[in-house]
C-alpha cells in the first residue's frame, strides 16, 4: 500500500470582492483533492497583511483549515509578535514561515535574516502550540548558488522548531 503525501493549495489575497467570491467557489472545488490545508501568501514586508488575514479568516469560517504566509525580511521581533497576536486571537495555530523577499525601495533587511531566525523567534517567544510550516525546495532555491547550502538552510529550521515543510513539486520542469 502506498502512502499518500499531503497536499496543500496557494492563494494570494483577493483583491476585490469578485475575487472573495471566486476564492469561496475556488476552495470548495479544491476540497474534493483532500488537501491538509490551504496557505495564503503574505506580501513583502506584510504589503498584504489585512488581506492575508481577511482571506484565511474566511477560509477557516468556511471550515477548512488555513495557514498564512508570515515573512520575517523587513520585520522587527515586535511587528511578527503582533501579527502572531491577532492570529492567536483567531485561533489560527498554523503558519508558513518564510525569509521573504524585501519590499521594492527597500534596502533595510529588519531583525531577522533567515526563516530559521523567524521559526526560532516563534518557539521562544509563543511556545509549541503552532504547526510551523517552512519552505523546502527540490532542487534548490533559485536564488542560492549551492545546493548544500541551501540543505543548510532547511536544516536550520528544522533545528529551529520547524514541524514540516512545503514544496512545489518542481522549479524547473528539465529536471
Amino acid at each position: 500500500m502506498t502512502k499518500s503525501v499531503p497536499i496543500s493549495f496557494e492563494f494570494f489575497p483577493p483583491n476585490t470582492p469578485v475575487g472573495d467570491d471566486k476564492l469561496k467557489l475556488v476552495v470548495q472545488e479544491l476540497v474534493a483533492l483532500k488537501p491538509e490545508f490551504f496557505s495564503v501568501t503574505y506580501g513583502a514586508g506584510g504589503a498584504t497583511r489585512e488581506k492575508t488575514l481577511k482571506t484565511v479568516q474566511a477560509i477557516a469560517a468556511a471550515g477548512f483549515e488555513a495557514a498564512p504566509h508570515l515573512s520575517c525580511i523587513g520585520s522587527t521581533r515586535e511587528g511578527i509578535a503582533a501579527v502572531l497576536a491577532t492570529y492567536r486571537a483567531q485561533a489560527i495555530r498554523r503558519i508558513v514561515a518564510l525569509r521573504g523577499d524585501l519590499p521594492s525601495g527597500t534596502a533595510v533587511a529588519g531583525e531577522f535574516r533567515y526563516a530559521a531566525e523567524l521559526v526560532r523567534f516563534v518557539r521562544e517567544t509563543q511556545g509549541g502550540d503552532w504547526q510551523i510550516e517552512v519552505a523546502a525546495y527540490p532542487e534548490y532555491h533559485p536564488g542560492q548558488r549551492y545546493a548544500a547550502r541551501d540543505l543548510q538552510h532547511y536544516v536550520d529550521k528544522v533545528r529551529a522548531g520547524a514541524d514540516s515543510a512545503i514544496t512545489q513539486f518542481f522549479f524547473n520542469p528539465e529536471a
